[in-house]
């Protein structure tokens, strides 16, 4: 339902004055998806209820095939300077999308997956975002989440998992050490990255490839993972990096470690 925009005071583009507010989009159950890779990768996922999709005039002309099959409307918007007044900011390639929120998983939901990447306090959205990124691309079948990392959902961190986030299953646990607990109880074997010395090399990981059930635990840049998850992780392992560096970059760890999952 193409729907050409004049003015910048249309009210169909209410929602879209408040994109970059996160609060307001996630109570009102909204995510955002934005660039015209990620939104084509929303349609094709045929999951989520579109709201409607906002274009400027050179992304309706590329995206023309996809996006005169969408139910919802698509706003399309000739003045690009006017996008950016709506907006407040240049989106990627010039396209948005709102859609809705699914209901949330929960912890045990996740338990028929094999490989899980685990979360805990990791709040950037780029480390978010990448962190679903690299696990779509190692053979992550889920994510784990804890109270205060950040939400894949958030438009940033969907934009930098190029649309993984909303593709890999992902749920949140309010209480980080019951559902830890509980999916070990279910056979995962609970593996801790840390650049702790005495951890076990991170070549150690080749005798977990077979195993049914494994879940990677990251923690934040910085402080990383809180002492008592390490000490009730079944295996705490360590990437040797040169001296002069204290440590790698929370993404590229979890690739890591995941790359000798596969191989």
């Amino acid at each position: 339902m193409i729907q050409r925009i004049e003015s910048a005071d249309d009210p169909r583009l209410d929602p879209y004055r408040h994109v970059a507010d996160p609060r307001w989009i996630r109570d009102r159950q909204l995510l955002v998806a934005e660039g015209r890779l990620v939104v084509e990768r929303l349609l094709a996922l045929g999951r989520f209820d579109l709201h409607s999709i906002l274009v400027n005039r050179a992304a309706h002309a590329a995206m023309t095939p996809i996006l005169s099959t969408v139910p919802a409307p698509v706003l399309v918007c000739e003045d690009a300077t006017l996008l950016t007044a709506i907006t407040g900011y240049e989106f990627h390639r010039g396209c948005l999308a709102l859609a809705a929120r699914p209901p949330a998983l929960q912890p045990a939901d996740l338990a028929g997956c094999r490989r899980l990447l685990a979360l805990e306090g990791v709040a950037n959205p780029d480390n978010v975002g990448g962190l679903f990124r690299t696990a779509a691309a190692l053979g992550v079948d889920g994510v784990l989440l804890n109270a205060a990392s950040g939400d894949p959902w958030y438009r940033k961190a969907i934009r930098t998992s190029m649309g993984a986030a909303l593709r890999i299953p992902f749920a949140r646990a309010e209480d980080w050490r019951a559902a830890l607990a509980d999916l070990r109880s279910r056979g995962f074997r609970v593996v801790a990255l840390t650049p702790s010395e005495d951890a076990v090399d991170i070549s150690g990981l080749a005798a977990l490839r077979d195993h049914d059930r494994v879940l990677v635990m990251v923690g934040a840049e910085g402080p990383g993972l809180d002492p008592v998850s390490l000490a009730d992780a079944d295996t705490r392992v360590r990437i040797p990096i040169d001296a002069a560096v204290d440590s790698l970059n929370v993404v590229v760890a979890a690739g890591i470690a995941l790359d000798r999952l596969r191989h």
